[in-house]
């Protein structure tokens, strides 16, 4: 008879990827995971097979629970055309004021992808899937605040404001002011 479950694994996920977030996998111990987690390292293992298993069901929750929800209102069928406005300036408020795990520790999957772990291909096609995510809800936005601009055009500022916002993320850690000061590029970039 299987053993019923006595944890939330949603829960532990959560405070499994809060570990990855801050320390970034590789540094992440075990023993730091089951501090976080209160679960022992065979508990994680019998769970998630691994410490890599742990980490990709953290990049799930990360996207569904983080990343996504901000860019529903630029998912929608009708985008109201101050959606990305809104969306960059809510971030850059973020990071000014320095509040919340994205705001002192940058993406998860943007620190991911330049690290040694972003060469295993389940975290490289997150990560692609998170860049193209971002690029398309940005791409609905600049359509919504520029509709009678040419998409060639639009296009462009598409790119420039997706790289904008990966570059406030990555920057974030080191230099919290300039990562605001870079969505806020990306505000003017995309204001109606």
């Amino acid at each position: 008879m299987p053993r019923t479950r006595a944890f939330d694994r949603a829960e532990v996920v959560r405070q499994a990827r809060s570990v990855f977030w801050a320390q970034g996998f590789e540094v992440a111990s075990i023993p730091q995971l089951e501090a976080a987690t209160g679960l022992s390292r065979s508990s994680i293992y019998n769970e998630f097979g691994s410490k890599d298993g742990l980490f990709d069901a953290a990049v799930a929750s990360y996207l569904t629970e983080v990343v996504y929800p901000p860019l529903r209102p630029l998912q929608q069928e009708a985008v109201e055309a101050h959606a990305l406005a809104d969306y960059l300036h809510g971030l850059q408020k973020m990071f000014g004021r320095g509040t919340g795990e994205a705001a002192r520790f940058g993406c998860l999957l943007i620190n991911s992808a330049a690290a040694p772990v972003g060469q295993r291909p389940e975290v490289a096609n997150a990560v692609r899937r998170y860049r193209r995510s971002l690029a398309e809800a940005i791409g609905q936005g600049m359509a919504a605040a520029h509709p009678a601009q040419p998409a060639s055009q639009r296009q462009r500022l598409v790119d420039a404001v997706t790289a904008l916002v990966v570059a406030a993320f990555a920057l974030v850690r080191v230099d919290r002011a300039q990562a605001a000061q870079t969505l806020a590029s990306a505000v003017e970039i995309a204001r109606p």
